[in-house]
């Protein structure tokens, strides 16, 4: 990229230079020398929720410029006081270093910045703080009721999507990867039981060891299984859209790890055609 002169086509503008470096990809909201770049939303979200939150917060600025602009004796240096005013206040915002570092977390919460970790801590505390709705209210956007209600939208939303993967994941693993294993491990039982019985003098410690750490790795993933059964059938006695999200995030999720983790495992070791869908290894480098 080359620095120049931005051609906006309209001459009462002000003159703006292009900047040649590269945003920055590890920020929501890189700032790259003289504009503010914005990360696209998720795949499955709308941009029109991002877009109705960033035009309502655009009005507020340009109507605390002009209320501080207009009947200024001298715009021009009323202006560059006024410019130099915000970006004082607003300083703490510019991080052009590596947004998903523990650094910055470090660094933003020095300071002062709010670091919400998940997005059920997000939507409990933006759409219902009392500068949220000041400003959506101020412009006759939303409604303070109608902000409590995609509040709790948002949050069933939430709540019946990890539901899904969760009771997604308690089928799978029931009915395809728990099998499997047992399979394999007779497998390995019956080469062990041969092997001894054919040759009493053979080495048959590897067949042990690997029998060993899958049947422990089965029997991690059957206890985790079991408790993310009984989990999740707690969930919807939680109470309301924000204990049960809470719940699903808090309780659920980990629970959700748990299994995870020796299924992970057992498929870096369970032989290759006893495993019933593709791996990683054949997802990432053989498609």
């Amino acid at each position: 990229a080359h620095s120049g002169i931005i051609d906006l086509g309209v001459k009462t503008l002000p003159v703006i230079t292009k900047d040649p470096t590269d945003r920055n990809r590890t920020s929501p909201f890189a700032f790259t020398g003289n504009r503010f770049e914005f990360r696209m939303v998720a795949s499955s979200a709308s941009i029109g929720d991002s877009n109705t939150v960033l035009n309502t917060m655009m009005a507020e600025s340009f109507t605390k410029a002009c209320e501080a602009l207009e009947g200024a004796e001298d715009f021009d240096t009323a202006v560059d006081e006024y410019i130099a005013k915000v970006m004082r206040e607003n300083k703490d915002i510019v991080f052009n270093g590596n947004g998903y570092s523990d650094e910055w977390v470090e660094e933003a919460e020095r300071r002062g910045l709010p670091n919400c970790k998940s997005v059920v801590d997000a939507i409990n505390i933006s759409f219902s703080a009392p500068e949220t709705v000041e400003l959506f209210t101020k412009f006759g956007v939303l409604t303070e009721a109608e902000l409590a209600a995609r509040k709790e939208i948002k949050l069933e939303e939430y709540s019946s999507l990890i539901n899904i993967e969760a009771k997604t994941m308690i089928d799978m693993a029931g009915k395809e990867y728990i099998p499997a294993v047992m399979e394999y491990t007779t497998e390995l039982a019956n080469s062990l039981t041969k092997v001894t019985g054919a040759c009493p003098e053979a080495n048959v410690a590897p067949q042990k060891e690997l029998l060993i750490e899958t049947s422990q790795l089965l029997s991690d993933a059957n206890t985790a299984l079991i408790s993310l059964k009984k989990l999740l059938k707690a969930a919807d006695a939680q109470g309301d859209a924000a204990a049960t999200a809470k719940y699903y995030r808090e309780t659920i999720m980990p629970a959700m790890d748990a299994l995870r983790a020796p299924i992970d495992a057992l498929e870096e070791i369970v032989d290759c055609k006893y495993w019933p869908v593709p791996t990683y290894g054949e997802l990432m480098f053989e498609v």
